[in-house]
């Protein structure tokens, strides 16, 4: 997977359908080519080196070698290259120059896991090649490698960096991507995906045009405002053809997208840490290593590209028990009790939740110290009696003697000014000395950079996991870092606080999903607030937004499909009128929206007719028949309801026996316009029977031919078809 030219000193990585080439031209890495698969490289389209006005010349033998009009791997600044460089130091005698040179590089099976970071991997070294390329400046003794590593099953490459200081001074890092290249024109569309609470992940689309644009979060999360993802699409690239090319960072914290076009209309593309209020001190013999970019090329379109992301971070990036393991169908109490919940209460809800099907009852927010409303007692876990007579350990026996699982909501990163803990020990949040506190949602950040902080969350928590009966965790995390600094670190090192923090997370989600295994955790921000790769590497799974509104979501789920498989989303059935938006849909539009995720309840099955729980435990019955076909079949985008008044997408089978596919219609149109369905994904040669009547059809015939949608009067309808190979 991974060739070397040593005459023309040119590195290959190849995928089943793509190929990366590099080159080594005078001590520098140059990028060639990424695209569709090329057997053989011979060089047939080499780097131009004519001589440019106002470009110096990094070689003074080679008038025509200039950094400026290179299409440079990892670019650095101050000896010729204007465009922004992939990474910047600072020296101890202030300057900011560096030059980085190719020393060697190493091949190897396998790949590496990275220390103290989430990341892809592999089970067997035969499922990947990695290759290291080193980098050194020799003045200053700074040693970067370059980490590819290309993936058997998989079109997809992950690149990382580590930064090694081997000289006698300390180095600063001011800026750290994990991913960089120069792209030789400048005919894409950048895909990127903008929000914020309640409203995730909006699809935007727009032609590249000279200058830069940058997709940051700058809050301590990944954020739901911007993700940390982008894709560059070619102008005739759409959901189904065309090159698309994808950059997702396996990172929790602030990052930074830039994608810049410059004078000669090439384009840098580059993803990482964010370098604002970023830096990082590097001490003789130190290193640092990077987080994980994945990235993604397809010639199949968007829909290609996402499905290249969905297997991987389903089966090579989300670990543990429940990896390959369908998950429960859940009932949480959130919109049906918020703060003002009892034992006798939701013992009723689960009994009724046993009735339907469901399988697991969580118990959300205000279980803890004196939380009746968000103005109190985070920190403080211990039970609240007077709400739970029986504490934990008596309710999670009775849920489970009624026959269903037990899961329990935390939010442990945070802290109230109104708790025991806050008063014990104010310096354990993020503060800065002197200034007063920003309140969000009447809480704090505690500061998971220190040691003691994280000893006592782990204690805590573990306690309450070991004593009850505990087999899911809801991890939320409902607001963003102000007065970012830590009572620990000493003034040089206080902007490395937010990169600290997120490494102290990573650590204390790691010993806690080590420690419980059989715990399936499910991470959550309001919502959809950090839904990003660096949390399934811990968190299979992650609740897709706060708004259950079924319309709402239809945006919502499509627009985080793009990078997330199905089984990674949480998809609630709640109440209506909706308790975000107000609006009225049926129960069968907001289950089948639902089903379109890791389904789920968010409401009082107690205050149901005996109708609506009818229908509940018809959903719940057919759900369990098609989820893994949900959570693990092939995912199609069929109509994109950004663009649209309807939603449609399929599921379809591993071995493509098996599909569903789901037709959304939102709005009424008395124009009366026959609506046609196509499937897509399924064997042409395939006979399928539609299981709800019998009617049988061919494989092409449903994806070239398609079905009638039906029509119908009013507003929010759902349709959809459940088909079998004919044996």
């Amino acid at each position: 997977m991974i060739i070397y030219d040593s005459k023309k000193r040119c590195i290959h990585l190849q995928t089943k359908h793509s190929s990366y080439v590099m080159q080594v031209d005078n001590g520098y890495l140059l990028h060639l080519y990424w695209g569709k698969r090329i057997n053989h490289y011979l060089g047939s389209r080499p780097v131009i080196k004519a001589p440019r006005s106002f470009a110096p010349y990094a070689d003074p033998k080679h008038r025509g070698f200039s950094l400026s009009t290179l299409p440079l791997e990892y670019p650095g600044y101050g000896n010729g290259d204007y465009r922004h460089p992939a990474y910047a130091v600072q020296l101890e005698n202030g300057t900011t120059v560096s030059d980085l040179r190719y020393s060697g590089h190493i091949i190897y099976s396998g790949k590496r896991k990275l220390r103290g970071l989430p990341a892809t991997y592999v089970e067997k070294n035969a499922e990947a090649d990695s290759i290291d390329l080193m980098l050194e400046d020799q003045v200053t003794g700074l040693s970067v490698i370059l980490t590819y590593t290309v993936f058997r099953d998989f079109d997809a490459i992950a690149r990382t960096v580590r930064f090694e200081n081997k000289g006698n001074r300390a180095i600063r890092l001011l800026k750290v991507s994990s991913a960089s290249l120069d792209l030789r024109d400048n005919q894409f569309d950048l895909l990127t995906f903008y929000g914020t609470h309640n409203d995730e992940r909006n699809m935007d689309r727009q032609p590249l045009a000279p200058g830069s644009r940058v997709i940051e979060s700058t809050r301590g999360a990944s954020s739901p405002q911007h993700d940390p993802f982008f894709a560059l699409m070619r102008k005739n690239a759409d959901e189904n053809q065309g090159d698309v090319f994808g950059f997702s960072l396996v990172y929790s914290g602030n990052f930074r997208s830039q994608i810049e076009v410059e004078q000669y209309h090439t384009t840098r593309a580059s993803i990482g840490i964010n370098p604002f209020t970023f830096s990082w001190k590097l001490n003789p013999e130190a290193s640092f290593q990077a987080p994980e970019a994945v990235l993604v090329y397809s010639d199949q379109g968007l829909g290609g590209m996402s499905r290249t992301y969905h297997q991987l971070y389903r089966s090579r990036l989300a670990r543990g028990t429940y990896r390959d393991r369908v998950r429960p169908i859940l009932i949480n109490n959130w919109e049906a009790t918020y703060f003002k919940l009892n034992e006798e209460k939701l013992l009723a809800i689960a009994a009724e939740a046993q009735k339907a099907g469901i399988e697991l009852f969580v118990l959300d927010d205000g279980w803890f110290g004196r939380r009746d409303n968000d103005k109190s007692s985070l920190g403080d876990w211990f039970v609240n009696k007077r709400k739970l007579p029986h504490g934990l350990k008596g309710l999670s026996k009775r849920i489970h003697d009624i026959g269903l699982a037990f899961g329990l909501w935390f939010e442990p990163e945070m802290v109230s000014p109104d708790s025991d803990l806050y008063r014990a020990h104010p310096d354990w949040t993020l503060h800065v000395p002197g200034r007063p506190h920003s309140l969000s949602r009447h809480q704090l950040v505690l500061d998971l950079s220190r040691a003691d902080v994280r000893r006592y969350l782990y204690q805590s928590l573990s306690t309450i996991l070991s004593d009850a009966d505990i087999n899911y965790v809801k991890w939320d995390m409902n607001r963003h870092m102000t007065e970012v600094g830590s009572a620990l670190l000493p003034p040089d090192r206080q902007q490395e606080t937010a990169h600290r923090y997120i490494l102290g997370l990573y650590e204390l989600m790691e010993r806690l999903t080590h420690a419980f295994p059989n715990i399936l955790f499910e991470s959550c921000s309001s919502g959809g607030g950090r839904f990003d790769p660096g949390m399934l590497f811990y968190m299979p799974q992650t609740w897709t937004s706060d708004n259950t509104d079924a319309v709402c979501r239809l945006n919502i789920q499509y627009g985080t499909s793009v990078v997330y498989p199905a089984i990674a989303m949480g998809a609630h059935v709640s109440a209506v009128p909706n308790h975000q938006v107000g609006r009225v849909t049926s129960l069968a539009m907001r289950g089948a929206v639902a089903m379109s995720g890791n389904f789920g309840y968010e409401l009082d099955l107690t205050k149901l007719s005996d109708e609506d729980k009818a229908t509940v435990k018809k959903q719940v019955a057919f759900y369990k028949k098609i989820r893994p076909l949900i959570q693990f079949g092939n995912f199609y985008r069929l109509c994109n309801p950004f663009m649209s008044n309807d939603a449609a997408w399929c599921f379809v089978s591993p071995d493509q026996k098996e599909a569903i596919g789901f037709y959304f219609s939102v709005w009424f149109n008395p124009n009366l316009v026959q609506k046609v369905f196509h499937f897509q994904g399924l064997n042409p040669d395939f006979v399928y029977e539609n299981c709800a009547n019998g009617d049988v059809f061919s494989g092409d015939e449903l994806m070239n031919s398609g079905l009638n949608v039906p029509i119908e009067k009013g507003d929010f309808h759902r349709y959809l078809w459940w088909i079998k190979k004919v044996e």
